[in-house]
Parts: structure tokens; C-alpha cells; sequence
């Protein structure tokens, strides 16, 4: 066994200065195989880095937990309702699969054809009127006034309200006997007599259109006044100098500005609107004699109470195209605003 020695004076070192050569050579096919074993690991390290510096591949991993609990909790519930408008099934009795008669029989139902009429009066009519008076009250808290911040969480209360507590108090306004709204009327000479808010159809569809433009109109407001405060004064400031008035203003600056943030809005309550449900079963639960059955409300009474729940979630698969369509809408208009 050889030795390398450290001097050049001939004198053999202290022992622990002595080296083997043999030594040497195995420590250097051990540095070339770590050297190899841990290069594998850092270049898997780097690709990982790499990977994670992909805004794409960061953003699908953030949201990835997410879209795992609503593929568990919503996909599947989604599916089965898919599954079951297309069975008899029952209460009590598991349903077989009979196609689109469940779908063909409601095209031949006339409370059907009803509800859907409902429906869409009560989401147009609401919403229309919600986008109204959410761009007046807007552009009203959007000045400078004493109490302006006292008067936005005054126009915020609707919103925070729980739905159900709203509906109990619009369903003890219009009662027939002691309704509010009556007593007040009467105090001021504008009728004779008790008004049958929700004993008559057209009287019952625009109370629960009024109660959903009540519950509704802070969701425009205070999403119309963040985009209004967006705004530049200087806009207003050289129109002024050019001699526009306030409508003017508001036409040719305020409406065009705030046009994608209010078609946002405007999808959003929409989907809300149609597929509304505690509103209307509290106050009326689809009467007086259907009059007032929405979607919503006429597959719960089909399903749950009736235990036909291949007809009740056929009811609910006829909102999923207009639902779908207004998705897509609102996506576009959220990918132009990015």
C-alpha cells in the first residue's frame, strides 16, 4: 500500500497525516456517485421551480382544493338530478329510466306554462327595476353630503338581512287583515278598505316582485358606486367647461363607463332572481291557486311535498340552458374587464 507523503524531507508524517492511495481512489468514485445521486434531485428540484413559476400551473394548484370540494359537493348532486329527470322515480321507490316523458308531460301541464310565464315576469320586471333604482341611489351616495357614510350602511341593510326574516315581514305587511301597508293607505285617504295583496294573482306577482326589488337594489348600488368612484373627476370637471348639464354627464360619461360593470351586475342578479326560491314559497308558496309558482317553487311542491321527484327535477332542468347562458355572458364580460 502506498503513501503520500505530505513534506518533502523524507521524515514520515504523524499518522494521521498518512493517506492511503487506495483511499483516494475510493473516495473519488464515492464523490462521483453523491455527486451524480444528488444532481438528479436538483434538477427535479429545478423542473419543480420552474413548474411553480408558471403563473398557470400556480394558479391551477391554489385553486385545486377548492374545485375538489365542489366536485364532490356540487358535481355530484348536479349529475343526479340530470340522472333522475330522465326516471319515474318516487318516494319510496327507486324510478327507472323512461326517457323525456317526464319533460313532454310538463309541455303539456298548464301550471307549467304558467310558472314559466311567472318567472320570467318576475325576473325581468325585478331586475329592471333593481338596475333602475341601484344606478339613482348610486349616483346619489356617490357625492359629497353630511351622513353620506350613515346613509350607505342604511341602503346596505336589505342585503344583510337574512332572506327568511325578509319574506316573514313582507308576508305580514301584505296579510289581508293586518297588513301595514293597508292601515297606512287607509290612514291617508288613498282607499277604503284593506287591499288582498296575496288573494289576488296580479296583486300577489307584483308584491313578491316589489319584495325581491327591495331585497335586491343594495347588490346594484353598492357595486355601481365602486365603479363610479373609479371614475375621474377631471371627466366631469372639462364636460362642465364644455357646458354639459347633469344629464349629459351622466349619458355620455357615467353610463358608458359603468356599461360593463352594470351588465356584470345585471347577469349576476339575474341568475339569482330566476332561480329565487325562499322569497316566494314564505309569502305565497305559489298561491293564491298556483298564480304565483316560480320555478323553484313549483319543483320543491312536485318533489318534496308531492314525492315525484323525477317530475320536480325535470321542473328544475328546464332553468339549467337560461342559467348557462347567463354564465357564459357573464364570463365574457369578466374576461374583457381583465
Amino acid at each position: 500500500m502506498g503513501v503520500v507523503r505530505s513534506w518533502e524531507t523524507g521524515r514520515n508524517p504523524p499518522p494521521h497525516f498518512l493517506i492511503s492511495t487506495d483511499t483516494l481512489e475510493a473516495n473519488e468514485v464515492d464523490t462521483s456517485a453523491a455527486s451524480e445521486h444528488d444532481f438528479a434531485p436538483s434538477g427535479l428540484r429545478q423542473r419543480i421551480s420552474r413548474t411553480l413559476e408558471n403563473p398557470t400551473c400556480l394558479g391551477l394548484l391554489f385553486v385545486a382544493p377548492a374545485e375538489l370540494i365542489l366536485l364532490l359537493f356540487l358535481a355530484y348532486p348536479f349529475l343526479l338530478g340530470l340522472w333522475l329527470g330522465f326516471t319515474d322515480t318516487i318516494v319510496g321507490r327507486e324510478g327507472s329510466f323512461v326517457g323525456f316523458e317526464n319533460y313532454a308531460w310538463l309541455l303539456e301541464d298548464p301550471t307549467f306554462w304558467l310558472t314559466c310565464f311567472n318567472t320570467f315576469l318576475y325576473t325581468v320586471a325585478a331586475v329592471i327595476l333593481k338596475a333602475i333604482l341601484g344606478i339613482g341611489l348610486a349616483v346619489v351616495l356617490n357625492r359629497d353630503f353630511k351622513g353620506k357614510g350613515l346613509m350607505r350602511a342604511i341602503v346596505l341593510l336589505p342585503w344583510i338581512i337574512p332572506t327568511a326574516l325578509s319574506a316573514i315581514c313582507f308576508w305580514w305587511l301584505y296579510d289581508s287583515t293586518f297588513s301595514g301597508i293597508s292601515w297606512v293607505l287607509l290612514k291617508l285617504g288613498m282607499t277604503d278598505h284593506f287591499i288582498d295583496f296575496l288573494g289576488d294573482a296580479w296583486n300577489a306577482r307584483w308584491a313578491l316582485i316589489a319584495a325581491n326589488v327591495w331585497r335586491g337594489v343594495p347588490f346594484f348600488t353598492i357595486g355601481l358606486l365602486a365603479g363610479l368612484q373609479t371614475i375621474s373627476p377631471d371627466l366631469y370637471e372639462a364636460a362642465e367647461i364644455d357646458g354639459a348639464g347633469a344629464w349629459k354627464k351622466f349619458r355620455r360619461i357615467t353610463l358608458p363607463l359603468l356599461t360593463p360593470l352594470l351588465t356584470v351586475v345585471t347577469v349576476f342578479s339575474t341568475i339569482w332572481t330566476f332561480a329565487d326560491f325562499q322569497l316566494v314559497w314564505i309569502i305565497t308558496k305559489g298561491g293564491p291557486a298556483g298564480a304565483t309558482h316560480i320555478f323553484g317553487t313549483l319543483s320543491f311542491q312536485r318533489a318534496m311535498q308531492g314525492g315525484h321527484f323525477g317530475e320536480g327535477t325535470a321542473i328544475s332542468n328546464f332553468m339549467l340552458p337560461i342559467l348557462v347562458t347567463c354564465v357564459f355572458i357573464a364570463f365574457i364580460f369578466l374576461r374583457k374587464e381583465d
